[in-house]
């Protein structure tokens, strides 16, 4: 009986903390930069920092874009590249945007 049991037990707490690894490492989520964007991804859909929604090109590890003219990398593509847990890295075909940016709360209205 003992025999069974522990293995089971191990199953189960590791499978209880699959779910919670899994999302770490995603790049979904809210994102800041230090001058004060924001951006939420969540799958193929962006809320740009501007307010734009759209959709983009994901993977778990990164998300590309179309910046909508008028905002930080206007009219160019924009790629996210997810760097640990807590920061991404943004590279931008036309104009400035700040390189880091960190992962933050819901924006609150």
């Amino acid at each position: 009986m003992a025999r069974i049991t522990l293995p089971l037990l191990a199953l189960a707490g590791g499978v209880a903390l699959a779910p919670g690894q899994a999302r770490a490492d995603a790049i979904d989520g809210h994102w800041c930069s230090d001058g004060g964007l924001r951006l939420t991804i969540q799958g193929p859909n962006l809320l740009s920092p501007g307010g734009a929604r759209m959709s983009g090109d994901y993977d778990r590890h990164g998300f590309s874009y179309t910046a909508p003219a008028g905002e930080p990398g206007g009219g160019g593509r924009v790629d996210l590249r997810l760097m640990g847990e807590n920061a991404v890295r943004v590279q931008a075909a036309n104009g400035p945007i700040e390189p880091v940016w960190r992962r933050c709360g819901p924006p609150v209205s």
